[in-house]
């Protein structure tokens, strides 16, 4: 996995390119398909000598089940661990060892499917708690680690990042969502031969070395961007709550419960069936000719075998909602209310209008800030917007309480502005401003090769990316009366999902500048701030600034607050570490 400094970076760009809305009309995209069906996206831009790669899998938590929910996200992390050729001394010992594991972990198994009879039973209180273990299944999991440190010893540590890096390649990161997994960085355009290598060799010659290793990293992030922050378990139940019958019921980093228990063997399956050619797209976004690079990407993603039978299809579709639901929540966080509304999935025609309303409510000029926060002071900052996803979507109003107020205060105010919507509708003015918004933002972000390969890698495995072209004139022809038809066919009560967070007695006061920040990007900051405080280590917390400062140009605008306020608390907590060693 990329290094997890740099992470945090990546997967806000990589939310803000899915949230904010596509654009590029007239963009010159070339598409060509590589004989075993994958697909290759290419705009050529010669102005300087860097090519923006990146590759796309049509596969994310909904194509999981029951059982295996987080093996998407999961995969995200082994795909960094190298192939037979990059990440090992010894490949022979080192496939011996993932055999070994294999075995070892299916006996661990029978002793685990027996600890959880008896939790199920009442016999024991924990499955996990390792006192609960016979003599047999702690001798097991001894002879495990044994076999971990020997593979963990043959370890080439991190060489796959490490080639790049002294090739000149930057921004090597992933991400992964509830559709799609995504490969990016940028690369010399001399280096695209090494790039179309590599990427090709992970996918031809996959390992998955330190599988068992790697499944309880993922199970450490997931307790602390989860289980460790005020809201996380919140927000996980919230999304449950929401999604009835969909996949997205299921948080992305998967149930806890399932993470424990995925099998390589499963793993393995399931990069046969999602991770072949004709389920990828690639993009090049730079100093690229189509013409002359074709050859070589048949060279070496050519070689990779398709999938005859194709990937299973997403058959289940939410039903209508037919009642509110809601959640009232005690934490450690300030008063909040969040309403989310089901919406429609990307592409859908109503989409184009449902994101111009969110930008009439939003921002400091919107009416949600202008009445309610200024005129009104029942909130210190309110946010709306439209999340569509591949398969279903929805719209979400997000208000943090001012003072003593109340969230069913700033609730009932949220119901009001709507409510003027859904009779009066919004003025000509209004929707020319927010459309003029929404081209600019649009037009900026086509400036970067790095962030036009996401949106396109991103709009190509949901919609195709042709839909990525034509939405800047969708958005261009909603009209007034459509805003006002998506309010009231969208915003009914029956419709409506609303979490109330109460501040749990005993909370603490939660810092005023990590609260004027949406409850989304507060959780991400505090996640990390929960991880960077344990860092004591002076020289890495410096060159985490550095990494923050080197890549500040490129953060949308919309998550440079995040950004500068991590930065600042990063450094105080390097001038208290300095003058404690000074002492």
């Amino acid at each position: 996995m990329p290094n997890s400094r740099i992470k945090l970076l990546s997967l806000l760009i990589a939310a803000s390119a899915l949230l904010v809305g596509q654009s590029s009309a007239n963009l010159p995209v070339k598409e060509h398909v590589l004989s075993n069906g994958m697909k290759v996206l290419f705009v050529q831009r010669n102005d300087q000598p860097t090519i923006a790669a990146g590759w796309i899998a049509r596969v994310g938590s909904a194509n999981e089940r029951p059982g295996i929910t987080g093996l998407a996200h999961l995969f995200e992390h082994m795909m960094f661990k190298g192939s037979k050729t990059i990440g090992t001394k010894d490949i022979k010992r080192d496939l011996q060892l993932n055999d070994l594991q294999d075995q070892l972990r299916n006996e661990i198994r029978r002793e685990d499917s027996m600890l959880r009879a008896k939790q199920l039973r009442g016999e024991i209180a924990d499955m996990t708690d390792p006192k609960n273990r016979s003599e047999r299944h702690q001798k097991l999991m001894v002879e495990f680690e044994k076999l971990v440190k020997e593979q963990q010893d043959l370890l080439v540590k991190d060489e796959f990042s490490k080639v790049y890096t002294q090739a000149g390649g930057t921004g090597l990161n992933a991400f992964t969502n509830s559709d799609v997994t995504c490969y990016v960085q940028t690369v010399p355009s001399n280096k695209l031969e090494l790039w179309a290598w590599m990427e090709s060799d992970r996918l031809y010659n996959p390992v998955f070395r330190e599988f068992y290793k790697e499944r309880d990293v993922v199970f450490e992030e997931r307790r602390l961007r989860t289980e460790s922050t005020p809201t996380g378990k919140f927000g996980e139940l919230f999304e449950s709550i929401v999604w009835e019958a969909h996949p997205y019921h299921w948080p992305v980093v998967g149930w806890g419960s399932d993470l424990a228990s995925i099998t390589r063997e499963q793993a393995l399956e399931f990069f046969n069936t999602y991770y072949a050619p004709n389920n990828l797209t690639a993009v090049l976004v730079g100093d690229v000719n189509e013409s002359e690079v074709v050859p070589m990407l048949e060279k070496y993603f050519g070689r990779i075998p398709r999938n005859p039978k194709g990937v299973p299809e997403v058959v289940t579709l939410e039903p209508k909602q037919i009642a509110e639901k809601r959640m009232v929540a005690e934490a450690e966080t300030t008063p909040s209310v969040e309403i989310a509304w089901k919406s429609v999935a990307l592409g859908h025609k109503d989409m184009y209008a449902l994101d111009l309303l969110a930008s009439v409510l939003n921002g400091r000029s919107g009416r949600l800030y202008k009445n309610i926060v200024l005129e009104k002071k029942l909130a210190t900052n309110l946010r709306a917007g439209g999340e569509s996803r591949k398969y279903g979507g929805v719209f979400t109003v997000q208000g943090t309480v001012s003072g003593e107020h109340k969230p069913e205060e700033v609730e009932q105010a949220i119901y009001q502005e709507i409510e003027k919507i859904k009779s009066a509708g919004i003025s000509e003015q209004e929707l020319q401003k927010v459309k003029n918004q929404i081209q600019a933002d649009s037009f900026r972000r086509l400036d970067n090769n790095y962030f036009l390969m996401v949106q396109l890698a991103v709009a190509d495995a949901i919609t195709g990316y042709k839909e990525f072209i034509e939405a800047p004139s969708k958005y261009e022809k909603v009209t007034v009366a459509d805003i006002q038809r998506v309010a009231n066919d969208y915003f009914s009560k029956e419709n409506r999902n609303v979490a109330i967070y109460n501040r749990k007695a005993s909370a603490k006061p939660v810092d005023p500048e990590l609260a004027a920040f949406p409850d989304q990007i507060r959780s991400m900051i505090a996640s990390q701030m929960n991880r960077l405080s344990k860092i004591t280590d002076l020289a890495q917390l410096k060159t985490i600034v550095g990494q923050m400062e080197a890549q500040a140009a490129q953060v949308p605008a919309e998550m440079k607050g995040a950004i500068d306020y991590l930065r600042k608390k990063i450094e105080t907590q390097i001038q208290e570490l300095s003058k404690k060693e000074n002492k």
